[in-house]
């Protein structure tokens, strides 16, 4: 039955995206500004990679593309502006296609992943990493200590439905720690906490604290993957947690920007072909990645459905199993991972 479902939802996406791409030909020549909401603080994940995008786009499309920073409600505050302004293509959401997937679970908005055009950049990676000054030299020294002083050593985030707060979760779901939460408003306002030693840890994404780590004002310990995580300019191989946490299941952090259903045909056909001919390959997004430990991830339309769903699959059923969502993610046709 969960099969059955999945395969109906990504069908109806395959068709949606079909009868776009092979629609009319007509381009889209904007007459006026076009607005990205970047649910979240400026500086962090969302707001790097958008800015970035935007200006690969603005020559192709004759017009200035206005980044507005709107944080609030886990993301959720910004993306609301979107779907509440005019369908006319002029105002698009950007952020985690995580987020977006989950805010009708959660009760935050009312909307579902195929009510969106996905436009995918980049794929991040979570990071724990501590402020230098801590004891902890590694991982397992970390994890030692939150099972030494539960609910006591304290961890920065960007908010409470956050990526980082998921991967803790995710961590807290396999080996039974307990930590302290604290949030800010966005991914770079929790990391430069960390680096100010308001907390001891950060839980964000790689991109949000390549910097700060090549500086040595971060520790990193560990990256949620399978696989050593490098950064440019930094000399170490950060160690993937399954070296100490076998059993855990990473998934992949899928960035871009959504366009609302309901637009004019002639935006969603000229948006697919930037994303192919412009996006698919830029040096800028390219080198982006390399330096923040970030994976190159042009995908769009039904291809960026496939790659990025298990990501919305983990977060509905962590909130789910957190007791954290207003209805089972089975009620919006995304079954559980397998």
């Amino acid at each position: 039955m969960l099969r059955k479902i999945l395969f109906v939802f990504i069908a109806m996406a395959l068709v949606t995206t079909v009868a776009f791409a092979s629609g009319g030909e007509e381009v889209w020549k904007p007459t006026k500004p076009i607005t990205v909401i970047v649910p979240w603080s400026a500086g962090g994940a969302t707001d790097q990679i958008t800015r970035i995008c935007a200006g690969e786009l603005e020559e192709k499309l004759g017009q200035k593309i206005v980044i507005v920073n709107q944080p609030g409600a886990s993301g959720s505050v910004g993306t609301k502006t979107v779907i509440d302004a005019p369908r006319d293509g002029y105002t698009w959401a950007s952020g985690a296609i995580g987020d977006v997937g989950t805010y009708k679970i959660l009760g935050f908005v009312d909307t579902k992943v195929e009510n969106w055009h996905i436009y995918l950049n980049v794929a991040n990676v979570m990071l724990i990493s501590v402020h230098p000054d801590t004891p902890y030299k590694t991982f397992e020294d970390l994890m030692k200590a939150f099972k030494d002083k539960p609910g006591k050593v304290t961890v920065a985030t960007a908010g409470m439905m956050s990526a980082g707060r998921v991967a803790m979760e995710g961590i807290k779901k396999v080996t039974g720690i307990e930590y302290e939460h604290v949030t800010y408003d966005g991914g770079y306002p929790a990391v430069v906490a960390c680096v100010k030693a308001e907390t001891e840890v950060t839980a964000q994404l790689a991109c949000e604290q390549a910097d700060m780590i090549r500086a040595k004002k971060l520790r990193p310990l560990a990256v949620l993957s399978t696989e050593p995580l490098e950064i440019a300019d930094y000399e170490k191989k950060i160690e993937p947690i399954t070296r100490w946490i076998p059993e855990f299941s990473p998934t992949l952090s899928y960035f871009g920007i959504f366009i609302p259903k309901g637009v004019p045909e002639e935006v969603i056909t000229t948006m697919n072909k930037l994303w192919r001919e412009v996006i698919a390959d830029s040096e800028v997004i390219k080198n982006y990645a390399k330096d923040r430990g970030a994976i190159f991830v042009p995908y769009w339309g039904t291809e960026g459905l496939v790659k990025s769903f298990p990501i919305v699959q983990f977060y509905s059923w962590l909130y789910y199993d957190m007791g954290k969502a207003e209805e089972s993610p089975l009620t919006i046709g995304i079954p559980r991972l397998k």
